[in-house]
């Protein structure tokens, strides 16, 4: 059941939050401008304007559903293992991150109350080991789940076909969150540009920069300030973006309710990328945008694809707060020739 925050937990006094004006007081603290440099940007684009991509996404209803995990997962990002097979859903949808591995629990659930009208299925992630399995830590790692658009198109898309995507998240109460301050989930976008990479040459592994493909990775996590660590009389929360110019994280607006949450981020011709958050599963509306940037400086030129982070203390004991997500989708406004759309949109919520 999605509870106001300020009321159960006191998180704040306000009922309500204004994404607009807690992106515009975040981005003035931070000394820039919400759009970057206004000059350059195009106006931002509504997720999931335009038309839906047939073939990639999920909405979670096939009671057959299921996700073979192939572990141990991969941990390239701690030791450069990549532990192959990599898990894999069945309907050939998701795979498990090569990078950081995916979380322990991929498991279809009844959808939560106060979900979207007419479904039954959505998807349940967890962990307790994110970091090197039988090895934990004690600090902070993350586990990803890609959702498997590149391959399923065989292609990227360019951003000239102004890709976005928007997915719902349930919240648990907070009284069920890992007692840990940190980022607890995230929702992330795989983005691709030229600039300066370092490549290896020769034979002794000398390496030099020139211009090349990167691959960035933008979006929202929920922060949690807990109160048992912080000090401070309240918990807190909030959507953390990533990121500004610099490369730097800052805080979107609060979170004053749990329950189900409309996240959405688009990427516009000029490879601007737009955030946008809500509390419920209604369409996202203008009302709900947060933030415009060119994260690390850099221009999106080709959209790979898009996942979720699940994060954890990674102590061997703890496991993750319960994250609950449904219905995401990926969206072009302009489609390119032959590419399959559905020309009226399919979510759950516009049927």
């Amino acid at each position: 059941m999605s509870l106001t925050l300020c009321v159960q937990y006191s998180f704040c006094r306000a009922a309500k939050w204004s994404a607009r004006r807690a992106a515009i007081v975040a981005a003035i603290g931070l000394g820039m401008t919400v759009v970057g440099n206004p000059a350059d940007a195009q106006r931002p684009v509504l997720p999931g304007t335009g038309s839906e991509i047939v073939g990639v996404a999920d909405d979670f209803e096939d009671p057959n559903w299921g996700y073979v995990p192939n572990n141990p997962k991969s941990t390239e990002d701690i030791d450069e293992n990549q532990r192959q097979p990599l898990g894999k859903s069945t309907n050939g949808r998701w795979y498990e991150g090569i990078k950081r591995g995916h979380p322990d629990v991929v498991k279809r659930v009844d959808t939560p109350k106060g979900g979207l009208p007419g479904s039954k299925g959505s998807l349940l992630l967890q962990s307790k080991m994110t970091g090197i399995p039988g090895r934990p830590e004690g600090k902070m790692h993350q586990d990803d789940f890609i959702c498997n658009v590149q391959y399923r198109l065989k292609r990227r898309l360019s951003v000239s076909e102004v890709p976005s995507v928007t997915t719902r998240v349930f919240l648990p109460p907070v009284d069920q969150w890992e007692d840990r301050s940190g980022p607890h989930f995230g929702f992330r976008l795989a983005l691709e540009t030229t600039a300066m990479v370092e490549k290896e040459t020769g034979f002794f592994g000398m390496k030099r920069e020139e211009m090349g493909n990167e691959i960035y990775w933008p979006g929202m996590f929920l922060e949690f300030e807990n109160k048992s660590q912080t000090g401070k009389p309240h918990d807190y929360a909030y959507w953390r973006i990533r990121s500004n110019r610099r490369g730097a994280d800052f805080r979107g607006p609060q979170v004053t309710t749990t329950g189900w949450w409309t996240l959405g981020m688009s990427v516009t011709p000029d490879g601007m990328v737009h955030y946008y958050a809500s509390p419920g599963v209604d369409d996202l509306t203008e009302d709900d945008y947060i933030t415009s940037q060119f994260p690390y400086d850099y221009r999106a030129e080709r959209f790979r694809t898009f996942f979720y982070n699940v994060c954890s203390a990674d102590n061997g004991r703890n496991w993750s707060t319960a994250f609950i997500v449904d219905d995401p989708k990926v969206f072009v406004l302009r489609p390119r020739g032959g590419q399959r759309v559905a020309r009226t949109p399919s979510s759950k919520s516009r049927r």
